[in-house]
């Protein structure tokens, strides 16, 4: 794993920009997966800024998001639809119907996220997946457990994942949905390349075992270690154990 520490999380942001900008620019039709919650949204902001500039098109780009709330739909504010319009599908020149994300009111569940699959396949894999990594060690909505499923799949959340996502729901825990559809870490491994944004000291803990510890599904990050293109974007206060 390529570990490259910044100075802050703007310049986390701004790596990371750069990386997605020089693959767009080298595979106008890349195919991205994307990450939602607090880290990426200075990336998202960046990307908007570039592609304001003029330095990059997305007309030719397909997205698939990590994952999506079950039970709410892309009209209400808390859902990963809204967020990914609000802070990058609104700003960039990305077709409608080029930004895939789970739909949280589908009938079935189970039948949405193998739909999910067969469209990532159909786009040829990801190319690039971004991801962040929660304080527990997730990735997507993959928790810690005593298994992993490896495609995309329905999920209980944790307490800590919930709470987490509060600031999404008004700072209110108790509407924050109590289940989600997310990729699987086999899904998510099989990205040709990955970036793992991190930043802060409240996961500096998580970072050095993901990257010491032994691989286990009670630490989902640790399966990084198993791909052979993965990048670890992160300050130098989340990077502050591993020096």
């Amino acid at each position: 794993m390529i570990i490259s520490l910044c100075d802050d999380p703007q310049d986390v942001a701004d790596l990371a920009a750069q990386r997605v900008a020089d693959l767009l620019h080298d595979q106008p039709r890349a195919v991205l997966g994307l990450p939602t919650g607090r880290t990426p949204i200075l990336m998202y902001d960046e990307l908007a800024e570039r592609h304001a500039a003029g330095e990059i098109d997305f007309s030719q780009v397909q997205t698939f998001n990590l994952d999506e709330f079950v039970g709410i739909g892309l009209d209400h504010e808390g859902s990963y639809r809204a967020y990914m319009q609000r802070y990058l599908f609104g700003r960039v020149n990305l077709p409608t119907g080029q930004g895939h994300v789970l739909d949280g009111l589908a009938a079935d569940a189970d039948v949405e996220c193998a739909r999910f699959e067969e469209r990532i396949a159909a786009a040829g894999g990801l190319d690039l997946q971004i991801l962040g990594l929660g304080a527990n060690g997730h990735i997507g909505f993959n928790e810690p457990a005593d298994g992993l499923m490896a495609r995309t799949h329905t999920v209980a959340l944790l307490d800590a994942s919930r709470h987490s996502n509060a600031g999404f729901f008004n700072g209110d825990v108790d509407q924050v949905p109590t289940h989600a559809m997310t990729m699987g870490m086999g899904t998510i491994l099989k990205a040709r390349r990955i970036l793992l944004l991190v930043t802060g000291d409240e996961k500096a803990a998580t970072v050095a075992a993901m990257l010491r510890g032994p691989i286990t599904t009670h630490l989902p990050a640790s399966f990084l270690q198993l791909h052979p293109e993965v990048e670890l974007i992160c300050d130098g206060a989340a990077a502050s154990q591993i020096r």
